[in-house]
């Protein structure tokens, strides 16, 4: 039976709660990862995704300039936006689990936590991954 620790990307890209948005948008960037740990001394706080972003960036009902946003990328803390107490996972739960907590819940990737310890990220990515891997032998 195949393992979470087994398929998860390890020591995942992260931020910290006191950051501000634009750190969490630059990671992303650079990174090309849609979501973050939010972790401050390996303790995971919450998490925060480019869904997250858009949500506080883009709000319909609010005309804004570009300074304005700007102002709220660079003042704006992680913490004021993040999913706090995400979904996790530990490294040594079946790969199914995983599949059926993603599924469940209608996310793309969970925490993997061992011990109060952020230690990998595990995403559909890294599952489809997983699976072309498998199909191919």
């Amino acid at each position: 039976m195949m393992r979470v620790r087994e398929v998860m990307t390890p020591n995942p890209v992260t931020v910290r709660p006191t950051d501000s948005l634009r750190t969490a948008v630059e990671r992303m960037a650079q990174t090309g990862c849609r979501r973050l740990p939010v972790v401050e001394d390996c303790k995971l706080y919450g998490i925060i995704t480019d869904r997250d972003v858009r949500l506080v960036m883009n709000s319909p009902l609010v005309m804004r300039e570009r300074w304005q946003d700007d102002l709220l990328m660079d003042h704006t803390e992680i913490r004021a936006c993040m999913t706090p107490d995400p979904i996790c996972i530990r490294p040594d739960a079946p790969l199914k689990d995983a599949v059926d907590l993603l599924l469940a819940h209608k996310i793309s990737g969970l925490p993997v936590v061992d011990t109060d310890c952020l230690v990998g990220i595990i995403t559909v990515t890294d599952l489809l991954r997983a699976l072309a891997q498998f199909l191919e032998t």
